[in-house]
């Protein structure tokens, strides 16, 4: 198969994301190094998918190939076209990724200006997820006068103004402490509510998967694979902590926790093999 990168008519399938052998291999000087083995791979349409693994297992690399940053050197990836009006992803980085010259409203703006959108609908939509993420009377302040969650409530909300078909979240919440940390699920939840888009969300946390996610993807240890894909039973809308106070939340957080425990633990046997 070519190591291309399509993109097909939305009509023809109900799968936004499809990989098929999918491989990627760093060439540096002491050799080749695989990041990711061969992985197939069919993500629905409107499915918030999440990815847990342990550091190190190319989840990252993953997203940085769906985001088209990186080029896989085997196999296909096949994307669902979104509208000829539609950027086709918008990514959610772990740090800071604001500009700091820019104000809120700027920022949230961002991805709206570079696609030329009229003044009015610019305003329009990004004074609505400034609103939904609460920082309508911050929209003129700039990102060193926020706090590291409203930082991120800014990056979401430029995320989802720019209207993308498929939001791409690498680990966005890592950093904040576990108020900050629920009171984003919950906002992020209830925007995705209203939009259902296609989110690739990487993770550590096996709560975090199972509070957001439709469907789980476990990775092993380095180098990496699909190990197991879980589907999570609970209804939608979701209420973080009604969720995880119910026996069955508990019971699946435990069940997906051994399975990456293993990979955890052999990842750990290999820095330690290598640190030898």
């Amino acid at each position: 198969m070519s190591d291309t990168m399509t993109l097909a008519s939305a009509a023809a399938t109900d799968v936004k994301i499809r990989l098929r052998d999918l491989s990627k291999t760093f060439y540096t000087k002491s050799g080749p190094f695989t990041a990711l083995e061969p992985m197939n791979l069919d993500i629905p349409t409107g499915c918030f998918f999440m990815i847990v693994g342990p550091s190190g297992c190319g989840k990252t690399t993953l997203l940085r190939i769906l985001a088209g940053l990186e080029k896989q050197t085997g196999g296909t990836l096949d994307i669902t076209a979104p509208p000829k009006d539609r950027p086709s992803n918008s990514m959610v980085f772990q740090g800071d990724s604001l500009f700091p010259w820019m104000t809120v409203f700027e920022n949230a703006a961002y991805g709206l200006r570079m696609r030329n959108r009229p003044s009015g609908e610019i305003k329009d939509v990004v004074g609505h997820y400034l609103q939904r993420t609460g920082l309508s009377r911050f929209h003129n302040s700039y990102p060193h006068q926020l706090s590291g969650g409203m930082r991120q409530r800014v990056s979401i909300a430029r995320a989802f103004a720019n209207d993308p078909d498929i939001l791409l979240m690498d680990e966005p919440f890592s950093a904040l402490d576990e108020q900050n940390k629920i009171l984003l699920q919950e906002e992020l939840l209830r925007i995705w509510e209203e939009t259902r888009k296609t989110v690739m969300f990487i993770t550590h946390s096996v709560d975090e998967a199972v509070t957001l996610g439709d469907r789980i993807m476990i990775m092993t240890a380095h180098p990496g694979r699909s190990k197991l894909i879980v589907d999570v039973p609970f209804e939608r809308p979701r209420k973080v902590l009604e969720l995880r106070a119910k026996p069955e939340y508990g019971e699946l957080v435990y069940s997906i926790w051994g399975h990456l425990r293993d990979e955890v633990q052999r990842a750990r046997a290999q820095d330690e093999g290598s640190a030898k």
